[in-house]
């Protein structure tokens, strides 16, 4: 996100009760859930990977990588695909609500809560129709060392 726009457009979806958004340059599609193929090894935020249309995806959980639990009810998730270290990610998200237009000096800086599950990925926060939404920074999602595992996943 440029510091120097004067708007910026957010895709907007929830983890439970709390509201996120991303920029909507930065995301390449927004799917429908596909049959995850599990790892064969223990990953702390990769679910697994997906088949689209011949690509080998990996997707991460973004309930797990902000310490929530586990959706109960499922069937509204989607999937937001993202290029994070030159390679598509699928975000699994629970549902996709809107895009947003929001005016760069109305987002604030995120909350100082450094010790909460996924609070590095916070680059500010802003309100929306009466609803606060936490700013992601995609390129936050994985730390340096988490790369490799991201490549591996891919194949």
């Amino acid at each position: 996100m440029k510091k120097d726009l004067l708007e910026i457009q957010l895709a907007c979806f929830n983890l439970g009760e709390n509201l996120f958004a991303v920029d909507i340059m930065r995301i390449k599609e927004i799917i429908e859930p596909h049959k995850i193929a599990s790892l064969p090894w223990t990953s702390r935020f990769l679910e697994g990977v997906i088949n689209l249309r011949g690509m080998v995806v990996p997707v991460m959980d973004m309930r797990k990588r902000f310490g929530m639990a586990p959706m109960k009810n499922r069937g509204t998730e989607k999937l937001l695909l993202v290029t994070l270290f030159r390679q598509l990610l699928a975000l699994q998200v629970d549902d996709v609500q809107e895009v947003i237009t929001v005016a760069a000096v109305d987002i604030k800086p995120a909350p100082d809560v450094d010790s909460e599950p996924g609070a590095e990925c916070l680059l500010g926060v802003c309100l929306s129709g009466g609803k606060l939404f936490m700013i992601l920074d995609i390129d936050s999602l994985l730390a340096p060392g988490e790369v490799s595992e991201l490549q591996l996943a891919r194949g």
